[in-house]
């Protein structure tokens, strides 16, 4: 199929057509076998650049299957043997029973077993927006389908081409990736150069035709023809056939996708999964990243570092033994603390087969259940009392809460979350006792002034908040005011390693670094600072505050801008629009949520963390960050810069050969009527220029001098002014020499005989091709834009006059 593929192109199907005609008039004048050499040499070359094509594309199409493999490998979690884990989505079997949460994608066709508020979007099956709540009465889940809300547990009953969604993908055909943007502009240059050489070939036959008949006319009758004007007519096609050959760049789009899945596997070993072929050479243009806090800037392990508690601040080791632990929390406060956490949770401790126990959830949740693990609580303990109604954490409401019936009667509410968010649903307190107390003005301020200190000590803060319900039932709503204040929780998130350096080198590289989050401002602020992001001029804003401007005000403040805290996902997407439209910037955007998926399709770049993201998240990316490491972004970057500087270069060394051959070639023709560079010379050059010339320079790994320049520009020229300057200088100097040679070239090397134009027309020709493999070192050598002219002809020189005498 690739072969049948690669001979549609019409400059081979011109070129086939001339070698048959050659390999027939050559017999026929010159006999068998001589009369043959030229066409099966035009034969020889065809076959070579089929073969090359072919199994470039081939390779390439395995390339893009591996990919599309690991870019649908979504891990789940499972209960199997009687123990929850992860596992791929390929080794998922009927009888698993899956855990879902909001922003998963449903990884087979299933049965609900338990959950609550579990809301599904089936848009991508039915086509209907309007979400699916799943229950006892409506229990079945389909593949491919996404949880809008809530949680729950599905039994697999069918999994693969056998699900819903896997009958429809047999059904349809699986399509090719998109022509990235450096690709279109690629192919518009080289349709241009292609016409002017198809006019430069039609000329040339036009001026060769005219001179033949005018000698005809003036030596000979016009209307006696023989069988050698026939040959030599045909002679004359294949001079034009060749200048269209040689004119025709078709290794730019080759050398594109050469340049882009090197890149890509090199960044796939680098932990970075590009969905999107065209993202890796945008990244290179990117000139602002909008960061998440959590995973990215962070480690994503989150440990409980500070506890606020009966209004007393405890710091917390991580090595301290359990005694320690549980001296912190008062006797009659510890019960209920423990309820609060184990009850209202997401997360779940689970015991493997070695019998080592750990808590697979969020990191959030992660950290309070560890925790309370090491005051010594068991969550078996706490799921006595039946949980009767969930409401899931979201980024709207930045709060958990469950309503849970008590073996006593009446039923309590549990409610964590957003520290000043909780706090003002509270309007009492817990004291040492463990009754429940007003809360007093001066005490809220004391309780603000805690969480504020938290924060500025780069602690994420949590409230913990409980409220005895009497008079109510299973179907009321879970209440909003009058909770008991338990506990401020401050939880820490060190920053990873090298994220410093990582934002110092985006900032050398002209790119700016602004982090978005949900978290407190002065959280955001320590680790903004911390990590080189905010500087003494910057600004730091929350979400409602940079939502309420107008527009014009958010034109004067966006440049100043570096945090922007307790965001909502409108906010992101507004802040990426007014980059994009407004300052016309190439905006990439870190995301793991499915709040975060506007965000993500709204940007020129959507980077999604393969580790804390979401499916949602993912689907919606360009790049999946297989580690969540802000490092690997740059690293993303610095690839995305190296693409594009290598296609440069590889442009600047093909358009060079092509105004060469095809200008030596017109001209000598024009005034000699012969070409100096025969059609199979030709061809084999632009075979290996083609393939090798771009392997050579399209896979040039990136140096660290790349982050050291500003990004290019949305609508930047892609051959530049420094470029076209070193092409038309190279064409000059080497149009001098091989002109030179052409019509003076038996004088000066003194050839004499019958074979003096042979022996000619191939010193010609092993000049032509050292001026291309000595241009191929001095452009793999420099730095496209870095390149001077004074260089190229020094070195040029140096390096000819010795091979020319």
């Amino acid at each position: 199929m690739f072969i049948w593929e690669a001979l549609q192109d019409l400059t081979l199907i011109i070129l086939m057509v001339c070698a048959a005609v050659s390999i027939g008039v050559g017999i026929a004048t010159e006999g068998w076998p001589k009369g043959m050499y030229d066409g099966l040499g035009i034969v020889l070359s065809i076959f070579l650049v089929v073969m090359v094509t072919a199994t470039s594309d081939y390779k390439q199409s395995l390339q893009f299957k591996d990919l599309d493999k690991e870019k649908k490998n979504i891990i789940v979690q499972v209960t199997r043997d009687g123990y929850r884990q992860k596992i791929s989505i390929y080794d998922l079997v009927v009888g698993d029973i899956v855990h879902l949460s909001i922003g998963d994608q449903v990884p087979a066709d299933g049965v609900f077993i338990s959950g609550h508020s579990l809301s599904i979007d089936e848009s991508s099956l039915s086509g209907e927006s309007e979400p699916v709540n799943i229950n006892k009465q409506r229990p079945f889940l389909l593949s491919g389908t996404k949880v809008q809300d809530g949680s729950g547990k599905m039994l697999v009953t069918s999994v693969g081409m056998r699900t819903e969604w896997g009958r429809l993908m047999v059904t349809l055909s699986e399509g090719g990736e998109d022509e990235t943007p450096l690709q279109v502009k690629l192919n518009g240059v080289a349709t241009i150069i292609g016409k002017i050489g198809l006019a430069f070939a039609v000329l040339t036959f036009l001026v060769l035709m005219g001179r033949f008949l005018l000698q005809k006319a003036l030596h000979s009758n016009i209307t006696d023809w023989s069988f050698s004007d026939a040959v030599t007519i045909l002679n004359y096609f294949a001079i034009a056939v060749t200048i269209i050959v040689v004119a025709v760049p078709e290794g730019l789009p080759l050398a594109v996708t050469l340049s882009l899945a090197f890149a890509m596997k090199k960044l796939m070993n680098a932990k970075a999964l590009v969905r999107h072929l065209s993202a890796c050479e945008t990244m290179g243009s990117a000139s602002c990243i909008c960061t998440d806090k959590t995973g990215t800037l962070t480690t994503n392990h989150m440990v409980v570092n500070k506890i606020w508690i009966c209004e007393k601040s405890k710091a917390i080791e991580t090595n301290d033994s359990k005694d320690v632990f549980q001296s912190l929390i008062p006797e009659k406060v510890y019960s209920i603390f423990l309820q609060s956490i184990f009850q209202n949770t997401g997360s779940e401790v689970v015991k493997g087969k070695d019998g080592k126990v750990s808590v697979l959830g969020t990191p959030t949740e992660t950290a309070i259940l560890e925790f309370g693990l090491h005051l010594g609580g068991e969550s078996a303990h706490y799921k006595e009392s039946e949980i009767v109604k969930v409401e899931p954490f979201n980024s709207v409401k930045k709060k958990m809460s469950v309503l849970v019936s008590l073996p006593a009667g009446g039923f309590r509410a549990f409610c964590k979350g957003a520290s000043e968010i909780v706090l003002e649903m509270c309007d009492k307190i817990i004291y040492t006792n463990g009754e429940s107390v007003s809360l007093s003005a001066d005490q809220r301020k004391n309780i603000t002034d805690v969480i504020n200190g938290f924060a500025c000590e780069a602690l994420r803060t949590l409230c913990l908040a409980f409220k005895d319900i009497e008079n109510s039932s299973k179907d009321d709503d879970i209440p909003y005011s009058s909770y008991t204040l338990i506990a401020v929780l401050g939880i820490k998130d060190p920053v990873r390693p090298g994220v410093k350096d990582a934002v110092r080198t985006c900032l050398a590289a002209g790119i700016t670094v602004r982090m978005v989050t949900g978290d407190n401002i002065n959280t955001a602020k320590a680790i903004a600072k911390e990590c080189g992001i905010l500087t003494d001029d910057g600004l730091a804003i929350e979400g409602p505050d940079f939502r309420n401007k107008s527009p014009q005000e958010m034109k004067e403040l966006i440049p100043k801008l570096q945090v922007m805290a307790r965001s909502l996902p409108l906010d992101k997407h507004t802040l990426v629009s007014q980059l994009r439209n407004s300052f016309k910037e190439v905006v990439a955007v870190t995301g793991d949520g499915t709040n975060d998926a506007p965000a993500l399709h709204e940007a020129d770049i959507g980077l999604a963390m393969g580790i804390a993201g979401t499916e949602v998240a993912k689907e919606n990316a360009d790049v999946i960050i297989m580690d969540d490491n802000f490092s690997t972004i740059v690293n993303v970057a610095r690839w995305g810069r190296s693409v594009y500087i290598n296609i440069q270069k590889f442009v600047q060394f093909q358009l060079t050969v092509n105004i060469v051959a095809l200008m030596i070639n017109f001209v000598s023709a024009c005034i000699s009527g012969s070409a100096p560079l025969t059609a199979v010379q030709l061809l084999w050059v632009n075979m290996i220029m083609d393939t090798l010339g771009a392997l050579a320079l399209a896979t040039e790994a990136p140096t660290d001098g790349l982050m050291k320049r500003a990004p290019v520009g949305r609508n930047a020229n892609f051959i530049t002014r420094t470029m076209w300057r070193n092409i038309i200088g190279q064409s000059i100097y080497q149009l001098a020499v091989l002109l030179v040679f052409t019509f003076q070239g038996k004088r000066l090397l003194k050839l004499t005989g019958s074979d003096a134009s042979k022996i000619l027309n191939t010193f010609i020709f092993n000049a032509f091709v050292f001026c291309q493999v000595l241009l191929l070192i001095l452009i793999y050598s420099f730095q496209t834009t870095d390149c001077k002219m004074a260089d190229i002809l020094f070195i040029f020189i140096v390096f000819y006059i010795p091979d020319i005498q």
